[in-house]
């Protein structure tokens, strides 16, 4: 027999209290306590969930790096770190429509031309559904195996009985165990799922893909643990307004964090970029006051963003600061930076900041490429249009080194860009092999006199 007894969850992190609370000790939010049930054995713990290993020298265990199994596309394979590594669990979480199943899809695809046995397990959409899709984006092998299941002890089941290479489960909110009497995408099933489906993929070598909702606030819905429990966490980025999908790693186990893919969305399914520099400054503008380029490093990749600023006078007794890619709170920083050390007094004026395309940065290196744009758009004098610039900017206005130069520099060369001011220190490392002419600068003063 199986003892039961109740206990309250937070449905935002998984904080769990004996007691209703109306503020979650953990995340702070409010009226997010519901109770659930929960099963204890009197037998302790089954023996599903127990490995039965004995502990081994770490010089007698074999592993490898070419044990990755290849997706077959390159922006997949590189947020990954090379490749799907044997037994991992991985989690994809994005906005409703972004394209998480899409992708999955023509990763499961192209395994299956390589003659891999893989499974795609949907609880979202029938059969027919995945095949008309399947159609569209050229999914037709005889090794994708579609099956419709919601209930976890019969996907273990299966998994178990087809033994795929490869196994995606759409979402892990719809899956539920019959141990738990919650509903569905509650945190107990939630957590019961994921956690027996990982232990699963641990204990037979098959790597997981678990697809996920997000909440309104777009983080993946259900409790936090479970970015805790998988090996990989990527997250979905891209709006409806672009055609752009950048798929972002923000944990890794067996590779680099905040590493980027970008794809394009396309009637046929996502097709890669092989070169984001170009894709994102397809459409600048010549000659605009306001617009700069910076190479901002993503993971391991350097691409070229445009940073575009609108400065305008305002009656209003409290100008607007807005910004869209970049953080807030250092664009205000900045601002006062250019009010104190170098004169432009910008109190009465709205400061609009926009990353063009819509892309996300939040390294320091950027922070030049917004003073310059800033500066540029208060004073109405556009920047040369094959100036490229980076750099960290302190309090006090000196310009910092930041990491990566050289791969910056030339990722611009590469892109046709004949100039670049960046950081006086640290730069006495940085060769000019790229043919660029290298302005070095340590103050706002020095960036002002050479950008005008």
């Amino acid at each position: 027999m199986k003892k039961i007894k109740t206990t309250f969850f937070c449905q935002n992190c998984g904080y769990q209290s004996p007691k209703w609370l109306g503020k979650c000790p953990s995340c702070s939010e409010w009226n997010r306590f519901v109770e659930e049930e929960i099963r204890v054995s009197d037998s302790g713990i089954s023996a599903e969930l127990q490995f039965n290993e004995s502990p081994l020298p770490i010089d007698s265990i074999e592993a490898d790096e070419k044990d990755r199994l290849k997706v077959g596309i390159d922006e997949v394979d590189r947020v990954l770190g090379g490749g799907i590594v044997g037994g991992s669990a991985i989690l994809v979480g994005g906005d409703p429509g972004i394209g998480k199943s899409t992708l999955l899809l023509q990763v499961l695809q192209n395994l299956a031309e390589n003659g891999l046995k893989v499974l795609y397990i949907t609880g979202e959409e029938s059969a027919r559904q995945i095949k008309l899709r399947g159609k569209r984006i050229g999914a037709s092998s005889k090794n994708l195996l579609v099956l419709v299941e919601i209930d976890l002890e019969n996907i273990l089941k299966h998994i178990k009985e087809i033994e795929p290479q490869v196994v995606v489960v759409d979402s892990i909110q719809t899956v539920y165990s019959s141990a738990l009497s919650s509903a569905p995408g509650s945190v107990g099933q939630v957590r019961e799922a994921s956690g027996r489906l990982i232990l699963m993929s641990k204990k037979t070598g098959i790597p997981i893909f678990l697809i996920g909702h997000v909440t309104k606030e777009g983080a993946i819905a259900g409790p936090k643990v479970l970015e805790h429990m998988v090996d990989t966490v990527l997250y979905f980025e891209g709006d409806s307004g672009h055609a752009y999908r950048i798929i972002r790693g923000i944990k890794n186990r067996y590779g680099p964090t905040n590493e980027i893919g970008v794809f394009e969305m396309r009637d046929d399914g996502l097709n890669e970029v092989a070169n984001p520099s170009e894709f994102f400054l397809a459409e600048r503008p010549e000659g605009a006051a306001g617009s700069v380029v910076v190479p901002s490093i993503e993971g391991t990749r350097p691409i070229l963003i445009e940073i575009q600023s609108l400065v305008s006078p305002t009656n209003l007794g409290m100008p607007r600061r807005t910004a869209i890619g970049v953080d807030h709170n250092r664009v205000s920083l900045l601002v006062a930076v250019l009010d104190k050390i170098c004169g432009l007094h910008m109190g009465n004026h709205d400061i609009f900041i926009n990353v063009a395309g819509g892309v996300k940065v939040d390294e320091p290196a950027v922070d030049i490429g917004i003073v310059s744009s800033i500066a540029s758009s208060f004073l109405d004098r556009p920047i040369d249009s094959g100036t490229v610039v980076f750099g960290e900017v302190g309090l006090t206005g000196e310009v910092r080194g930041i990491s990566q130069m050289k791969a910056r520099i030339k990722e611009a060369a590469r892109m046709g860009f004949d100039r670049c001011i960046l950081p006086k220190t640290q730069s006495r490392d940085v060769s000019s092999e790229a043919k660029m002419e290298l302005v070095r600068v340590s103050n706002l003063k020095e960036l002002l006199e050479q950008l005008f």
